[in-house]
């Protein structure tokens, strides 16, 4: 049976947003609801009382200066949700639609938006019916707010357009009598703040946070493994380095590899031995990795703060009965910061592919050259590394800042945009070829400790090395490899090493 997380609003944690992520249902906290019906009550009353008010009885963008009739007010919400769903692409997939919604029921409940409790609950209504949406990929600038995803999100409340349900694509209007829901006629203002938003940009860097969470997890992992394989040190993990310099991260990954390493025979057959330094890909792994963790932490600050967040256009303020216009819409918080997590998750694959090259080289690991015993009939993880040297380099122009791009829109009303629907969606890109290199990382470094046998490793890492052993044997000939190098991967991808890092170290679980 599903689990169904109560949402207060303003008040959805990280770590309910990633069960949501997972499959979890959602239901809405009554509390909030007078608050709703007050938001949606001062709207009503600004038209009874014959004012003109932006979004409520006027046009949108450059067209605000618009007034439209009363009798025209519900052809103008859906008017303006037809025209705005205009996006392109692939469909987002279910589980980030499913995050969306619960961003939209989230904000809109807050009670400054001016809709009515029963349009917030037929979103609910369908997402926990596993009714999605199909919401296409691109579209969206990300000011103001995701209008063409969001416009998707909401044609389907009209039954207008198509939804998926199972996997499979069926009309909107279907999927709404699957749900024993009506089909909607929209409000003054209800409409637009349905359209305005960054639930779409914010719920695309949430996924991106909870996969480089895992990603992450795994790099730990897999750097703790080559030290062990390569026979590195581990005094650069003393928490007396990481103490004077000051760094949170990096105090906390040093003591994550000293937690992982304790105890492994490998590391006590040359603890006297008269190697001075290791190369830096594992002597500083505290401090690159350190920032990362730092920089990850960050991001994740940020965008669980706007996934609280009331950020459509204008807003009610019930006490006082204000209609004011502002710029919550504008994702820049959510741009920068998912370019600051495409750095960070970049690194991570960076220092990752630069150790996989270390083990290649004997003069470095003091492996077999290519980890194969009989080099030359076999080329063993040689060609493995170019794979992870491809990935980390095409992750180069990915973290490329995206939002220091703008383009204007809406005939230069809209002059500067955040760019961070782009920013967001990239991240599963760059998550995807991280993890390739994780795994490839994990397996070579898997085969080196193979070749100090009969010496084990550590507990902790002994754990991983059974899960990579399981769906990968020791290579000890060339194979067909594709298929054991995908499984790892998608072992990174799903957290399976996630339980092996220290308890708190990722702000999500």
């Amino acid at each position: 049976m599903s689990e169904t997380i109560t949402i207060t609003p303003g008040q959805l944690t990280l770590n309910q947003v990633r069960r949501i992520y997972d499959g979890a249902k959602i239901k809405l906290d009554e509390a909030a609801r007078p608050a709703v019906e007050q938001s949606a009550q001062t709207v009503a009353d600004i038209i009874s009382a014959g004012k003109t008010v932006y979004g409520i009885n006027t046009g949108f963008g450059r067209l605000a200066k618009t007034t439209i009739p009363n009798d025209k007010l519900v052809d103008l919400q859906k008017n303006l949700v037809m025209s705005h769903a205009t996006g392109i692409g692939a469909l987002l997939d279910d589980d980030i639609v499913r995050v969306i919604m619960a961003l939209k029921v989230n904000a809109l409940a807050r009670g400054h938006s001016g809709i009515r409790w029963s349009v917030i609950e037929s979103i609910a209504k369908l997402m926990n019916e596993g009714i999605y949406p199909c919401i296409p990929a691109k579209g969206s600038v990300g000011a103001s707010g995701d209008l063409a995803p969001l416009a998707h999100l909401s044609c389907a409340l009209l039954g207008i357009g198509n939804v998926r349900v199972g996997g499979k694509i069926i009309p909107a209007k279907q999927g709404l009598a699957m749900a024993g829901l009506d089909i909607l006629e929209l409000g003054p203002k209800e409409g637009l703040a349905l359209l305005n938003g960054t639930q779409t940009s914010t719920a695309l860097a949430l996924v991106g946070l909870f996969q480089g969470e895992n990603v992450f997890a795994s790099a730990l992992v897999a750097g703790a493994l080559t030290v062990d394989a390569a026979k590195g040190s581990d005094a650069p993990f003393d928490p007396r380095i990481q103490s004077v310099r000051g760094h949170q991260g990096q105090m906390d990954v040093a003591k994550a590899y000293l937690s992982f390493l304790q105890g492994s025979e490998i590391r006590d057959s040359h603890l006297n031995c008269d190697r001075v330094q290791d190369p830096y890909s594992l002597r500083c792994q505290p401090q690159v990795m350190g920032a990362c963790l730092d920089h990850l932490r960050f991001t994740a600050q940020t965008f669980g703060i706007e996934a609280n967040a009331v950020s459509d256009n204008p807003l009610v303020f019930s006490e006082n009965g204000d209609v004011i216009s502002g710029g919550n819409f504008h994702a820049e918080p959510v741009a920068m910061s998912a370019d600051v997590l495409a750095i960070a998750l970049s690194e991570v694959g960076a220092i990752s592919e630069r150790r996989i090259a270390l083990m290649m080289d004997p003069a470095q690991s003091g492996l077999p050259a290519f980890l194969v015993e009989d080099g030359g009939v076999n080329s063993g993880f040689m060609i493995a590394q170019v794979t992870a040297a491809a990935l980390a380099s095409e992750n180069k122009t990915l973290a490329h800042p995206a939002s220091i791009d703008s383009l204007p829109t809406s005939a230069n009303q809209e002059d500067h945009v955040s760019m961070a629907t782009f920013a967001a969606r990239r991240l599963a890109d760059i998550n995807e070829n991280v993890a390739g290199v994780i795994a490839v990382e994990m397996l070579c470094a898997a085969q080196g400790i193979d070749f100090h046998a009969p010496m084990r490793t550590s507990e902790k890492l002994q754990k991983a090395m059974d899960a990579i052993r399981s769906v990968a044997p020791h290579y000890d000939k060339d194979r067909y490899f594709h298929p054991e190098m995908e499984a790892v991967k998608d072992m990174v991808l799903k957290g399976a090493f996630q339980g092996l890092a220290p308890e708190g170290l990722m702000p999500s679980y």
